[in-house]
């Protein structure tokens, strides 16, 4: 089995980028992999199975990566939390911030159940923006947040702060 360092291993840091002073962690490297992408899935689905969760939720665009394939590992559902206009019935909306500006994000009415057992996740814990925006819309429809999930976590930013309180797991720490 391959360890988390070996996973990191196939992670390409970028430096730089996209601006300079940033060390991009570039995970198309492991997601092309078959034999690591495979271990990271079982690890961080592993990881997250003692949380029982109901569904998996997972913001646009590589959170879906990670929570599509989490979702299948657990025999989950799997919901997704899309950009502005992408989703065709009734929506909530959560506006947040980034880096350079603002977005938005948004979900479905009724793509849960008040009481429903969620585990959140995306690919990177960073500084917890869309994380945080992507819990908000989940607590507005009444789900519980089971466990925020990672496959990756910089612990050197304050994302985890901003998750106070909540059952947070990552699989590859930088």
């Amino acid at each position: 089995m391959l360890s988390a360092d070996d996973l990191k291993a196939r992670i390409r840091e970028i430096p730089d980028w996209p601006k300079p002073g940033i060390s991009f962690k570039d995970i198309t490297t492991l997601l092309k992999d078959g034999e690591a992408w495979g271990a990271a899935v079982r690890q961080l689905a592993d990881l997250c199975r003692p949380y029982r969760a109901e569904a998996v939720v997972a913001p646009e665009a590589r959170g879906f990566i990670i929570g599509s394939a989490l979702a299948y590992e657990l025999g989950l559902g799997w919901v997704p939390v899309r950009k502005r206009g992408k989703l065709p019935a009734e929506t909530l909306r959560s506006e947040y911030m980034l880096e350079y500006g603002a977005d938005v994000l948004e979900i479905h009415r009724d793509a849960l159940r008040p009481g429903e057992r969620v585990i959140v996740v995306d690919d990177v814990l960073a500084t917890g923006g869309t994380i945080s925006a992507t819990l908000g819309l989940v607590r507005r429809l009444g789900a519980a947040v089971a466990a925020v999930a990672f496959l990756v976590e910089l612990t050197y930013l304050p994302g985890r702060e901003r998750l106070a309180g909540l059952e947070v797991v990552s699989l590859i720490e930088y």
